[in-house]
């Protein structure tokens, strides 16, 4: 499969929902679907990062925290990447985010940065 296609799915709460940030990241903004991660809560966390700053505007971003209690849940959206933006996503993302693979309340996979 081409690394052009759009082949991946990430969940995203946060600074990948602004359009400033997707078309900095991406080139484009990503089309996405409301979804619902449930098992985790969000938190906030100060950035250092002076590009990550300068770009969303926020020096305090949230960052997901499992619990693993299914009544814990955050709604966010689905962003249909292409692989290549996925690394690009990865590269934006500082280090105190990790990408794991879940699967959402409705059933399907994605991926989503985690703290």
């Amino acid at each position: 499969m081409s690394t052009t296609a759009t082949s991946e799915r990430l969940f995203s709460y946060g600074t990948l929902l602004l359009p400033q940030v997707q078309l900095d990241v991406f080139g484009r903004r990503i089309d996405s679907t409301k979804d619902v991660l449930a098992g985790y809560h969000v938190q906030y966390t100060e950035i250092e990062d002076t590009r990550v700053v300068a770009l969303s505007g926020l020096a305090t971003h949230p960052v997901l925290r499992r619990t693993g209690n299914t009544s814990d849940k955050v709604t966010g959206r689905v962003l249909a990447l292409t692989l290549d933006e996925l690394d690009a996503a990865d590269e934006y993302e500082v280090s105190l985010y990790t990408r794991v693979a879940v699967v959402l309340q409705s059933g399907r996979d994605a991926w989503v940065y985690v703290g």
